[in-house]
C-alpha cells in the first residue's frame, strides 16, 4: 500500500463506523494562543474536551497536519539525524466525543492494524496505566493479543493529560516488535518496549480522557468519558511497506529523489553528512510547503521566523550535496504532489509556495558563501588554539550581518565537534534591544514622549494657520526652551501640517513666532491619532512654549504629494477591476516625487496588463471625476461600501474619499479636487515583494512628463547608435541580434571541430592503470562549455575508462571527470574530484558518471592531476 492508500484506508475505516471525517485543520492554532502550531491531533479539538464548544459530532476522525518545531514538542534538532524525527507529520486520529469507550476503541484499533492493515499479531505489544485494570482486561477479553503482550507503565508512559490542571486520563499504546535487527542501542542494553530502542517501536495511542487534574493536584471524575488517539502515518506507512525508517517510505522518499536527481549523488539511508542532508531538506520542504499554504510567510519574528529559518537550513544543507543553485522550489513542488491528494489546500497555493521558497532561497544565497566563509576562518581559529567553543559575538554576527539563525550555525559546529557560547549569544542579542531601546527613547514624535499632550490637523484645504505652542522637546527629553542651530520637536494646539500616515510622507514648511524667531521643519510625524508632532531646526532666535505661533506649510510639497496620493486610490480601483475583487492594498509610500502602491497578487502582471491599467487610471485622470470627502461612523462607512487603506488608524468617525463613480476609501490624507488635477499617471516599474503581494511604482504630473521626456530622449539616442530613425529602432535592433546569434552559431561549430581535433590528440596521452584506460591531461585556454563537451568526446571513443581534464582561465581552474558508465560502480566520478579539488583550492561534486569543480589555485593543477592516478590505482 502506498502513503496515500494507508491514510484513505484509515479514513474509510472510520467512516464505515459511523464517524464524521473532517479535513485537517490549519497548522496554525485557531483557538489557543498558547501553541505556536499544532503539534498533534487533538489541538483542534481542545475546546471539546475543556467544555468550551460543542462536537460537530459524537464520532470524529482525520488526518491532521502537525509541526514539532517549538515549545514542549521539538524535534527540530533531531531531525536527519535519524531515520524517524520530522518537523512536519501527519496524525491519523479518530474520537468519541462521550459516544463509545475503551472496548469500542480498542477493538477498533486491533481490527485496522491486524485484520485490514495486515500486521503480525505475535509482533504485537499493548501497553496499559499501571492501574487501570479494566484496559488491560478489555485486551484480553475482546482481542486475540497474548497476554502475556498486555503491560503495565505508570504515568510518565501511560497518562496523558492536557496541562498542569484540566481533562486527563489513562492511555493504551500499541507497540511492534520489528525484530533483533533494528535495536540502535550499545551492546548489553535489554530491548523492550519503552526502553527506548527502535527495535520496538510505538505505532499507536489510544487516549481515555475520563478525569480532571485539579489546581490542588487531586484527579476527578469527568461528566462525560471521551476517546482521543493519534498515530503517525509517515511511521506506520514505513512500518507497512517494510522499509527502513520513515525517509524510505513513499510519503517522503519522493523529495529526496528530486534531491538525489538534482545533486548527483545517491542517497544511501546512513548517518553520513550526504545522507542528514537529504533527510533535512525533504522534512524541511513539506513543513514549508504546508506553512506557507497555510498563510505563513517569511519575516523576522514568530511563526515567520520559523519558516525562515527552515528554509536557511535546507539551503545551507544542499551546499553539503554541492547544490549551488536554488533547488528547494524543486523539491517543494514535489511536496505539493504528493500531499496535495490530502491538502488541497497546497495544491491551490502551489505557485505561491514555489515562488516564496525561490526567493527567499536566492535571496539568503547572497550572504549564504559570505557567512560560512567567515564561520569556517573561525573555525580554524579554533582550531589552531584547541577551543571547542565559538564565541558568542561571532554567532551574533553570523546572525545579524549573515542572516545564520543559530540554530544553524550550531548544526555546522555540530558536525566539527564544535559548540556555541549561547550565554554570549544572547548578551549580544540583548545589547541589540538595548540599543534599539535606547534609540526609541530618543524619538518622541514615534510616541516615545508627549505624555498627555493633544494637537489637532486643521484639514486638507488649510495651508496657513495661527496657533501655540504646547510642547518641545530636544534628543527625546521635553524642554521649556529651544534656541537657534537646535535640532526641536514642537506640538502646536492646531496645525495645516498633515502628519505621516496612512503611506502619506508628513508636510514640510515654516513655524514663525511672534517675535520673529524661525523653526524650518523638515518632517511631520502623527505617533498617535490625537498628536501631531513636528520635526526640524530652530534656524533664529529661541522657541518657547505658549508662544503664538504661525505655521504655513510647503504649498509645492503638499501639492506634488496630493497627486500621488489621489493616483494611489485610482490605481486601486483600476487593479481591482482589472484582476479581480480578492486586490487588496498591502502597503504605500506616497512622496512629491513617486508613489508606490503594493497589492495582494499572485502572479506576476503580463504587459498586456500593465499597459490596461495604466490606460485605466489615465481614463479616470481624463474623466476629471470630482473627488469628495464625508464623515461618517466606521459602520455606516464600510456599510457604503468603503474599504479601508492599509496603514491607516480608524476610530469611531471616519473620513470617507469619493472619486466619482469608481473608488470609495477611507483615508484621512490629502487630495486633489478633481481627478484632472493630476495631469498624467505614468507606470513606471512592477515588481515582487514577498509572496502573493506586488508593487507598483508610478509617477504622477510633472515627474510623469518628465519620465516621458527621459524616454524619448534615450529612444532617439539608441537611434542614432544603430543609424536608424526612432520608428525603425527595432526592426534594426532585430537584425542586430540576428546577426550576432549567426555568429555564435558558427563559432560554436568552430569550437566543436576543435573539439573533435583535440580529442583525438589527447587519446595519445591514455594511460593503463590497473587494466583501466585512464586520461589525466591538462587543457589551459578554454571555456567550461567547451572542456566539458571534449569530457564527453573523449569518453565516447574510450569507450571504457575515466576521463579527467583540467583548465585554468586566469586565476580560475576547472576540473572534469567522466567515468564511463560500466565503470560507475567501481570508480565515482563526484568522489574523485571531492579529493582533487582542495589541491586547486576549490570544491564541487556530481554524479557516479560525471563531476566538475571550480578552484582558486592555478599552482595545483598539476597535482590535482597526477593524484587522480593515485586515487584510481589504488
Amino acid at each position: 500500500m502506498t502513503g496515500a492508500e494507508i491514510r484513505q484506508s484509515f479514513v474509510d475505516f472510520f467512516r464505515a463506523r459511523d464517524h464524521r471525517i473532517v479535513p485537517s485543520a490549519r497548522i496554525v492554532p485557531e483557538s489557543d494562543p498558547s501553541l505556536m502550531f499544532i503539534n498533534a491531533g487533538m489541538v483542534p479539538f481542545k475546546n471539546v474536551f475543556l467544555g468550551v464548544e460543542k462536537p460537530l459530532s459524537p464520532r470524529v476522525a482525520d488526518a491532521q497536519k502537525c509541526l514539532r518545531i517549538s515549545g514542549k514538542h521539538n524535534d527540530l534538532d533531531d531531525v536527519g539525524r535519524d531515520v524517524y524525527h520530522q518537523t512536519f507529520f501527519e496524525m491519523l486520529g479518530n474520537w468519541s466525543f462521550g459516544d463509545y469507550y475503551k472496548a469500542e476503541a480498542i477493538a477498533g484499533a486491533w481490527e485496522l492494524l491486524t485484520k485490514v492493515w495486515g500486521l503480525p499479531k505475535d509482533k504485537l505489544y499493548a501497553t496499559v496505566y499501571e492501574t487501570d485494570a479494566e484496559a488491560e482486561a478489555l485486551w484480553s477479553k475482546i482481542t486475540d493479543i497474548s497476554a502475556d503482550r498486555v503491560l503495565r507503565f505508570g504515568a510518565k508512559d501511560n497518562f496523558w493529560e492536557m496541562g498542569e490542571t484540566g481533562p486527563c486520563g489513562p492511555c493504551s499504546e500499541i507497540h511492534v516488535d520489528r525484530g533483533p535487527g533494528t535495536c540502535d542501542q550499545p551492546p548489553g542494553h535489554v530491548c523492550g518496549v519503552n526502553t527506548e530502542c527502535a527495535r520496538y517501536m510505538e505505532i499507536w495511542n489510544l487516549v481515555f480522557i475520563q478525569n480532571d487534574r485539579a489546581a490542588d493536584g487531586s484527579l476527578g471524575d469527568l461528566p462525560a468519558k471521551h476517546v482521543d488517539t493519534g498515530m503517525g502515518l509517515e511511521r506506520v506507512t514505513a512500518l507497512l511497506q517494510e522499509v527502513d525508517g520513515n525517509y524510505d517510505c513513499d510519503l517522503m522518499r519522493g523529495l529526496i529523489g528530486v534531491a538525489e536527481d538534482l545533486s548527483g549523488t545517491p542517497y544511501g539511508g546512513g548517518m553520513g553528512a550526504d545522507d542528514v542532508a537529504f533527510r533535512v531538506i525533504a522534512d524541511h520542504a513539506r513543513a514549508v510547503a504546508v506553512m506557507i499554504a497555510d498563510g505563513i510567510l517569511p519575516s523576522n519574528e514568530g511563526r515567520g521566523y520559523v519558516l525562515r529559518r527552515l528554509l536557511r537550513r535546507a539551503a545551507r544543507q544542499g551546499r553539503v550535496l554541492t547544490l549551488e543553485d536554488p533547488f528547494l522550489g524543486k523539491v517543494t513542488d514535489r511536496a505539493i504532489e504528493i500531499l496535495g491528494v490530502a491538502y488541497p489546500e497546497l495544491v491551490e497555493s502551489g505557485a505561491r509556495i514555489h515562488s516564496t521558497v525561490t526567493g527567499e532561497e536566492e535571496r539568503f544565497a547572497e550572504t549564504l558563501e559570505k557567512g560560512l566563509g567567515l564561520l569556517e576562518d573561525e573555525v580554524g581559529k579554533l582550531e589552531s588554539r584547541g577551543d571547542a567553543t565559538l564565541a558568542g559575538d561571532v554567532a551574533f554576527k553570523l546572525y545579524d550581518t549573515y542572516g545564520f539563525p543559530l540554530d544553524l550555525t550550531q548544526d555546522i559546529l555540530r558536525e566539527k565537534g564544535l559548540a556555541v557560547d549561547e550565554a554570549g549569544f544572547e548578551s549580544s542579542m540583548e545589547g541589540q534591544r538595548a540599543r534599539a531601546r535606547e534609540g526609541a527613547r530618543f524619538s518622541t514624535s514615534k510616541g516615545g514622549g508627549f505624555s498627555g499632550v493633544v494637537s489637532s490637523f486643521a484639514g486638507d484645504g488649510v495651508d496657513v494657520l495661527e496657533s501655540r505652542i504646547v510642547a518641545l522637546a530636544i534628543d527625546g527629553d521635553e524642554k521649556d526652551e529651544a534656541r537657534e542651530g537646535e535640532a526641536v520637536e514642537v506640538v502646536t494646539e492646531q496645525t495645516p501640517f498633515y502628519g505621516e500616515s496612512g503611506g502619506q510622507v508628513g508636510d514640510r514648511g515654516l513655524i514663525e513666532l511672534s517675535d520673529g524667531s524661525l523653526i524650518e521643519i523638515e518632517d511631520t510625524q502623527k505617533p498617535r491619532p490625537d498628536l501631531i508632532v513636528h520635526r526640524g531646526r530652530v534656524k533664529s532666535g529661541a522657541v518657547r512654549t505658549g508662544q503664538a505661533a504661525r505655521l504655513s506649510i510647503d504649498t509645492g510639497h503638499r501639492g506634488a504629494t496630493r497627486l500621488n496620493h489621489s493616483a494611489t486610490h485610482i490605481l486601486h480601483a483600476a487593479l481591482r477591476n482589472h484582476l479581480g475583487d480578492q486586490v487588496h492594498q498591502a502597503g504605500s509610500l506616497v512622496t512629491p516625487d513617486r508613489l508606490r502602491f503594493d497589492f495582494t497578487h499572485e502572479a506576476r502582471l503580463t504587459d498586456e496588463q500593465i499597459t490596461a491599467i495604466e490606460a485605466e487610471v489615465n481614463q479616470h485622470v481624463r474623466a476629471n471625476a470630482d473627488v469628495s470627502a464625508d464623515e461618517m461612523s466606521y459602520d455606516d462607512a464600510i456599510a457604503a461600501g468603503a474599504l479601508a487603506f492599509f496603514g491607516d488608524k480608524y476610530g469611531d468617525r471616519v473620513r470617507v474619499l469619493r472619486m466619482g463613480d469608481f473608488s470609495t476609501e477611507l483615508c484621512g490624507g490629502t487630495h486633489v479636487s478633481r481627478t484632472g488635477d493630476i495631469g498624467l499617471f505614468k507606470l513606471r516599474a512592477e515588481s515582487a515583494v514577498g509572496a502573493g503581494v506586488r508593487r507598483i511604482e508610478a509617477l504622477t504630473g510633472e515627474g510623469a512628463l518628465s519620465l516621458v521626456r527621459q524616454k524619448e530622449s534615450e529612444l532617439r539616442e539608441i537611434a542614432s547608435l544603430l543609424r536608424s530613425s526612432e520608428e525603425d529602432v527595432a526592426d534594426r535592433l532585430g537584425k542586430l541580434l540576428a546577426s550576432q546569434k549567426d555568429l555564435e552559431k558558427r563559432l560554436a561549430e568552430t569550437q566543436a571541430k576543435l573539439v573533435s581535433g583535440a580529442s583525438q590528440d589527447l587519446l595519445d596521452g591514455v594511460r593503463d592503470v590497473g587494466g583501466v584506460k585512464v586520461l589525466a591531461r591538462r587543457v589551459d585556454q578554454i571555456d567550461a562549455k567547451v572542456l566539458r563537451e571534449l569530457s564527453d568526446k573523449i569518453r565516447d571513443k574510450i569507450q571504457s575508462g575515466v576521463v579527467i581534464l583540467g583548465g585554468t582561465d586566469g586565476a580560475k581552474v576547472l576540473l572534469i571527470a567522466a567515468v564511463t558508465k560500466d565503470l560507475t560502480k567501481k570508480f565515482n566520478a563526484g568522489a574523485l574530484i571531492k579529493e582533487m579539488a582542495p589541491l586547486v583550492g576549490g570544491g564541487g561534486g556530481g554524479r557516479p558518471d560525471f563531476a566538475q569543480a571550480g578552484g582558486k589555485d592555478p599552482s595545483g593543477l598539476d597535482a590535482a592531476l597526477e593524484r587522480a592516478f593515485e586515487l584510481l590505482g589504488s
